[in-house]
């Protein structure tokens, strides 16, 4: 059997190789890896969080980040929890994590 090991070492990095699950836009890849990089808070898409990542990125108003994070839940990367956004459970970073890929079909 072949092992391939990757080395992940950013945010974007991680969601780009889980995004076959997703299928975020690079735009949505580059906002949510943002907000990941930002959050201190139990809401990842709080007010704060969304002046920061507007500014990180030179959008002009935060309020236009509440589109993405409308398609963040609709594609399922976020979910509402208690009145906060929290990441989808596969995107919460472990300190390591292992994926094993078997292929069943033929040759």
């Amino acid at each position: 059997m072949k092992k391939i090991k990757l080395e992940i070492n950013s945010n974007y990095k991680y969601l780009q190789f889980w995004n076959s699950m997703f299928n975020l836009t690079a735009k949505e890849l580059s906002i949510l890896s943002a907000l990941m990089d930002i959050n201190k808070s139990e809401n990842l898409c709080s007010y704060d969080n969304k002046v920061k990542v507007a500014k990180r990125l030179k959008i002009d108003d935060p309020n236009k980040l509440n589109n993405y994070v409308k398609r963040f839940k609709d594609k399922g990367a976020i979910t509402l929890k208690n009145n906060n956004y929290v990441l989808h459970r596969i995107l919460k970073r472990p300190g390591s994590i292992t994926v094993e890929v078997v292929w069943t079909g033929s040759k």
